[in-house]
């Protein structure tokens, strides 16, 4: 089935968003990088606001599924599958086009905390978080909320220091950290 106009420019856009960020990115280059008319851009979204949001939406819907169904592949337990998150890392800041989180950047470039972009890249954050929760309860983790804010916060610093630093290996330094976290958790 071919996708509608409006799926298009949503997955056309996402890749600009990700690649040039929110703010460098004008509605006359998305008209040109996407190739939809700035009429029918307008027809489907009336600011470049509701386009982001509905970038972001798809953004979280495609990563957490990778992420998710990459995690399940590369471990069968709960508490490989929480450190088997690092590895699932790995192979996407391995990737050519890596350019950190787009939820990150959305919260950076749109600080106000109600603002609606601000939000949604928040949603994206609590449902990862509301993941490893679940699999901290399934691990047996003494402290699930707790080892599930350690593990994300690993997760989010790892993204960082692999776009910001481009040295090491920090997929594989958090790993080890996570390691240790759910060694005490599980003790």
């Amino acid at each position: 089935m071919r996708p509608n106009k409006r799926d298009e420019l949503v997955r056309k856009a996402l890749q600009v968003f990700y690649r040039d960020g929110f703010h460098a990115t004008g509605m006359d280059r998305l008209v040109v990088e996407t190739g939809v008319s700035k009429t029918s851009m307008y027809k489907h979204f009336r600011t470049k606001e509701e386009l982001i949001l509905a970038v972001l939406r798809l953004r979280d819907e495609n990563f957490r599924n990778w992420f998710v169904r990459r995690i399940e592949e590369l471990a069968d337990t709960p508490a490989d599958q929480l450190l088997a998150a690092f590895d699932a890392l790995g192979e996407w800041f391995r990737e050519d086009n890596f350019r950190g989180c787009m939820f990150i950047k959305a919260g950076a470039e749109y600080q106000d905390p109600d603002h609606p972009i601000h939000v949604q890249a928040g949603e994206h954050k609590r449902l990862l978080l509301e993941y490893f929760t679940d699999l901290c309860r399934k691990a047996g983790a003494r402290d699930p909320d707790k080892l599930a804010c350690q593990l994300l916060l690993l997760k989010e610093g790892a993204i960082v220091t692999a776009v910001l630093l481009r040295n090491g290996d920090p997929a594989r330094d958090a790993k080890e950290a996570a390691a240790v976290l759910l060694k005490n958790a599980l003790a």
